[in-house]
């Protein structure tokens, strides 16, 4: 899987806490509200987002199993403790290659934040096939599915979005990504395992302040268009001189598409 900063991770924290879909969030909560205690299992945790924003929100004894290849995300996400009543357990897992394992375990919940664009079909339907064989709920946050909306506009802009969608597509660990369409692609793979799935738009919104995510946002696309060559090298650093200027001044927002969904199995409705 391709890995992922703890400052990046740490910077997009805030806009991420802000996106979540709150119908879906609730949902979630709504479900776990009435337990004694709760085992979650956190799978990409990356730096802790999801734990960090869900875990104040639920009943106090619960225990996670927090899941990434990555020691130094792992580090992080510990790092997060809420609550005295609340354990953590790191675990550190290729989950290309063991996705099953870390599902076996028996838990009330598995989590997954900004992962379904990343990951392969065949990926999806081995974890959407265990999850079900388990009847474990799931909730899938920040997947994102292609939007990109920035003012003022730019001509290039949709040139360089779709060069950065079709980069979405590319091999990010766990063989050809579903990019774009992840969050459709689960949602739909769910409902046709008997899954009830509730779904909404968690698109973050950037605005004229927020001048460091946005640089690392433009440049980060900027790369990935370039990796594809269907632009000219100079068509895209021309845009990122016009679209960082427009930054600098303050007059530069954001709005970038993600979708979250919450799908529980049919005996749980």
């Amino acid at each position: 899987m391709s890995g992922f900063s703890v400052e990046w991770l740490s910077l997009r924290e805030s806009y991420d806490e802000r996106a979540r879909n709150p119908q879906v969030l609730a949902a979630v909560v709504s479900r776990l509200k009435s337990k004694d205690t709760m085992r979650l299992v956190d799978l990409a945790c990356g730096a802790g987002s999801t734990l960090h924003t869900l875990s104040p929100r639920l009943p106090p004894r619960q225990h996670w199993d927090l899941v990434d290849n990555d020691p130094r995300l792992l580090d992080a996400a510990y790092r997060k403790h809420v609550s005295n009543e609340v354990s953590l357990n790191t675990v550190r897992l290729d989950l290309n290659s063991h996705i099953e394992v870390a599902l076996d375990p028996p838990s009330d919940i598995v989590t997954i934040s900004a992962l379904l664009d990343l990951v392969s079909e065949a990926w999806l339907d081995r974890f959407a096939r265990h999850a079900a064989s388990r009847a474990l709920p799931v909730y899938a946050a920040l997947t994102y599915d292609g939007r990109i909306e920035l003012s003022p506009s730019d001509p290039a802009d949709a040139a360089v979005t779709a060069a950065l969608n079709a980069h979405q597509h590319t091999d990010k660990g766990f063989g050809p990504a579903l990019g774009p369409s992840g969050a459709i692609a689960g949602i739909s793979r769910f409902e046709a395992l008997g899954y009830s799935v509730l779904q909404g738009y968690s698109d973050w919104l950037i605005g004229t302040a927020d001048q460091e995510i946005q640089i690392e946002l433009l440049n980060g696309w900027g790369a990935a268009a370039r990796e594809m060559q269907s632009l000219p090298g100079r068509e895209i650093d021309d845009w990122l001189v016009r679209r960082r200027a427009a930054v600098d001044r303050r007059a530069s927002t954001m709005r970038v598409g993600h979708v979250d969904f919450f799908a529980t199995p049919s005996a749980m409705r």
